[in-house]
């Protein structure tokens, strides 16, 4: 994977689960297991609502706007939070940017 993809997204990003995740709820947080790799993610309540979000594609603008509205955040705290959860995500190659601006 080229290590650049999680520097270069954008609120215009575009992004979508990988496959191969196999994802349930637990008393309310989301947790995950990558079939590839064999390790398991607490993606937690803020995360199983991104985690869903990605089912198909989708910007990562909206995934903000989603976050901010389910979670009555202010719009800068709900872009850091959504920025850092989907870096992480790709970066553990569980999402990918289908497209870009």
């Amino acid at each position: 994977m080229n290590m650049n993809t999680a520097d270069i997204l954008s609120l215009d990003s575009v992004l979508m689960q990988c496959e191969g995740n196999i994802a349930s709820d637990m008393d309310g947080e989301k947790v995950m297991l990558n079939v590839k790799n064999g390790k398991y993610y607490n993606l937690g309540e803020v995360g199983g609502e991104i985690w869903t979000a990605l089912a198909s594609p989708v910007t990562a603008g909206r995934v903000v706007e989603i976050i901010q509205e389910s979670f009555e955040v202010p719009e800068e705290i709900a872009r850091q939070d959504v920025f850092a959860f989907l870096r992480s995500l790709l970066n553990e190659e569980l999402a990918s940017i289908v497209s870009r601006p």
